[in-house]
């Protein structure tokens, strides 16, 4: 996918680093001059509720809110938070899910089961053929800190988009602290190499 202009639904949970990926992608739009917003909603996050955050990159953007069946990029932090987002996907989009399952408060005090893998990809898949699931959680356990999941998960990203990976590394350096950067480089280029192969 080549960016002259790309809408970005960010979804995920609470405490998954979900605003700190759409930093990064919004600071990467702008170094690209791109015109960027962006939007965020917390919900109940710090409870483990939903956080979606809305980017949007072009030569103007008006709003940053992204209309239903519009979203060219759905990234997904946690696997049903893409089924219950991907309506803002647009037809044929693309989705990155992380391959992890966060249970959401319903299934923890009513017993309504979560949903498997089977009816999670059917959902994408009447959407989109373009859907990648990366194993974050799990490659960011390997190195350490599976609070990096959300670095690994960007780059993923991006092995999909067509840019020189040195914009990446340029806004890491700005938007990570310095005593976490080595870290999250690391994570980043497991998740690049994590989605090489099914490119």
């Amino acid at each position: 996918m080549r960016p002259e202009g790309i809408n970005f639904a960010l979804v995920g949970v609470g405490g998954q680093g979900t605003i700190l990926a759409s930093d990064v992608l919004a600071e990467l739009g702008l170094r690209l001059g791109f015109d960027v917003k962006k939007a965020e909603v917390h919900g109940m996050s710090q409870r483990g509720g939903s956080v979606t955050s809305h980017l949007r990159w072009g030569a103007q953007v008006f709003s940053p809110i992204i209309p239903r069946g519009e979203a060219d990029v759905l990234i997904a932090f946690e696997k049903l938070e893409a089924a219950r987002f991907v309506d803002i996907l647009k037809p044929g989009g693309l989705a990155l899910v992380n391959d992890y399952a966060i249970e959401p408060l319903s299934v923890l005090t009513t017993g309504v089961p979560y949903p498997g893998d089977e009816v999670l990809r059917e959902r994408l898949a009447q959407v989109t053929p373009h859907a990648y699931w990366v194993k974050g959680i799990e490659i960011a356990e390997t190195l350490g800190n599976a609070r990096t999941a959300n670095m690994v998960l960007l780059g993923a990203l991006s092995g999909l988009l067509d840019l020189d990976e040195s914009h990446w590394d340029a806004v890491l350096e700005q938007r990570v602290p310095a005593r976490f950067l080595d870290l999250n480089r690391q994570a980043f280029h497991a998740g690049r190499e994590a989605v090489a192969a099914a490119v």
